[in-house]
């Protein structure tokens, strides 16, 4: 996050990290990211605190351990894992338990940006992780992702909200005027992401949000961060916001033996946009000020909105068969 937590005391940091044996010399906050905290400590141990709130913290503590179970078990070195404390935690509850904090290696390498472009050969190295990543056995912890919207009872309750005036901050009236205008095209991408969502295959071990935000890379080598998504799903959760063609689609086919499906590529993109949204509504309907965040934040759903009504950067699903009909035909060809 840009701007740093009001209601956080920085001064429970220096204290806290000696769960993990460390004294910290130095502690300087890096404004990086979209929903949690982060801090530098001695550029050796890059802290992150969030808050339980705004998410289940039996879920992140899952995500956390199956991060390190993913390194210290299965040997991936590519996953900057959480540390765990001398009592072998991997989260520690701050402040009457109002945070969660987790410590990680700190990574001296370069990352890039959400939604920028990646050559193909950049492409196929992340590919090329994503495959051993999803080739892995789950640990035990893996929590599973099933393939609904999380925001998605708040977001139908704004679009059945919107004469009320909303009252949350500066935005929450823009918010408001511009969920109205936009209410079809929210309520036709919903039904056709219901009408989809069955075709999704076989889970494996994802991340979930391998965009070039969450890829350190330092010459040859590259890190996957941000493991709080960790969890059980089909691969396309994963591949749609790396493959870009056939050939990177084709190289993860004969790393996995495994073929993606352009459906769920694309219910999986559908899904990440309607998300979005719900989040950002969420955020506008409740109080805020006018920050640096809330302007991103701002900025990102007027986007997201024109995207979702447009057909040609967002293409309707197409309707999947209907399974009794196959089987109808099937029964027909039997002599």
């Amino acid at each position: 996050m840009r701007d740093r937590p009001d209601s956080f005391d920085e001064g429970l940091l220096r204290p806290a990290l000696r769960a993990w044996g460390v004294e910290a010399r130095t502690l300087d906050y890096a404004p990086v990211g979209f929903g949690d905290y982060h801090w530098i400590a001695d550029r050796r141990w890059f802290v992150t605190i969030a808050d339980v709130r705004r998410r289940d913290v039996d879920d992140l503590a899952l995500a956390m351990d199956t991060a390190s179970a993913l390194r210290e078990e299965a040997g991936l070195g590519f996953v900057v894992a959480p540390l765990r404390t001398t009592e072998g935690a991997t989260l520690l509850r701050l402040d009457r338990h109002r945070w969660a904090m987790s410590v990680f290696p700190f990574v001296d390498a370069a990352s890039g940006r959400f939604g920028e472009e990646r050559p193909a050969g950049e492409r196929a190295a992340i590919i090329d992780l994503l495959a051993a990543l999803h080739t892995t056995p789950p640990p035990l912890s893996t929590p599973p992702r099933p393939l609904h919207l999380a925001g998605r009872a708040g977001l139908e309750q704004a679009l059945q909200d919107t004469r009320p005036p909303w009252s949350g901050g500066p935005y929450s009236e823009p918010a408001r005027e511009l969920v109205a205008r936009h209410a079809g095209t929210l309520r036709r991408r919903l039904a056709e992401f219901d009408r989809t969502a069955a075709v999704a295959g076989e889970p494996v071990v994802t991340h979930g949000e391998p965009h070039p935000g969450n890829v350190l890379g330092a010459g040859e080598r590259r890190w996957l961060v941000d493991w709080d998504t960790v969890g059980l799903a089909p691969p396309e959760r994963d591949l749609w916001l790396v493959a870009e063609d056939a050939d990177d689609l084709a190289r993860y086919a004969a790393a996995t033996g495994r073929t993606p499906d352009p459906r769920v590529l694309e219910l999986y993109r559908l899904r990440w946009a309607l998300d979005d949204v719900a989040e950002f509504v969420q955020w506008f309907r409740a109080p805020h000020g006018r920050t640096a965040d809330a302007e991103l934040s701002w900025t990102s759903l007027t986007g997201t909105l024109e995207a979702l009504a447009s057909e040609d950067r967002f293409p309707p699903l197409a309707t999947p068969p209907d399974p009794r009909s196959e089987r109808h035909g099937e029964e027909e060809q039997i002599p």
